[in-house]
């Protein structure tokens, strides 16, 4: 599957105090559009879409672990040292996927406070994994859709070529049951090549091997 990123700048910013009187920072507003070719040629059928968002809010949301990190990652993966905000609330309305997310005391989420609290623009960037098929000259998002989270935080998302390509979105992602993580196919090949040779092909091709590594790093 391809990882897949899409980014969104519709947000608002609520400040809201709490019972302690601890006042809390959300950014809330449109996560994820449906039924739309957005600006990476791709769309999201909403039967699909509305589907996978509810068993993230079921499995994810409603279990307050719902992340989000500072930044577009290199991989499917939630990085905890990265973690920035959680996503409180995800909904359907309309063709649109609306959000809340809180920002969190943090390491990343201070400087996201801090980057608001300066009148910098932040805006959302969706992460999934998925297959693709051309219909129409549009990708349309096939049913294996899983998503990651519904938003990271990118800063100026309008700048030119800014974060809209999405990172390692040519790289094919399984996921490592052992592990219970997801890894990148070439680096899944090549420990597959390992295991089947012996300790002398490894340090007659460890050149070649470490360059494949390399590769799918």
């Amino acid at each position: 599957m391809k990882l897949l990123t899409e980014v969104n700048e519709r947000l608002e910013y609520l400040s809201e105090v709490d019972d302690t009187g601890k006042k809390n920072l959300y950014i809330e507003g449109i996560f994820m559009q449906s039924e739309i070719k957005n600006r990476n040629g791709r769309l999201y059928p909403a039967a699909i879409l509305e589907r996978e968002v509810n068993r993230y809010v079921a499995e994810s949301v409603n279990g307050n672990r719902a992340y989000g990190e500072l930044g577009h990652p290199q991989g499917p993966t939630i990085n905890l040292d990265r973690v920035s905000h959680m996503i409180k609330s995800l909904r359907r309305e309309g063709n649109d996927f609306v959000g809340k997310a809180k920002i969190m005391d943090t390491p990343m989420g201070n400087i996201v406070r801090n980057l608001i609290g300066e009148g910098a623009r932040v805006g959302v960037s969706s992460r999934a994994l998925g297959s693709l098929k051309s219909r129409d000259g549009v990708m349309v998002v096939q049913e294996d859709l899983h998503l990651a989270t519904p938003a990271d935080i990118v800063a100026d998302p309008s700048a030119p070529s800014a974060f809209v390509r999405g990172i390692m979105e040519n790289a094919n992602w399984i996921f490592d049951a052992s592990k219970e993580t997801w890894i990148q196919e070439s680096l899944h090949e090549t420990k597959k090549s390992l295991k089947k040779m012996t300790m002398d092909e490894i340090e007659k091709n460890q050149i070649r091997i470490m360059e494949s590594f390399l590769k799918s790093l």
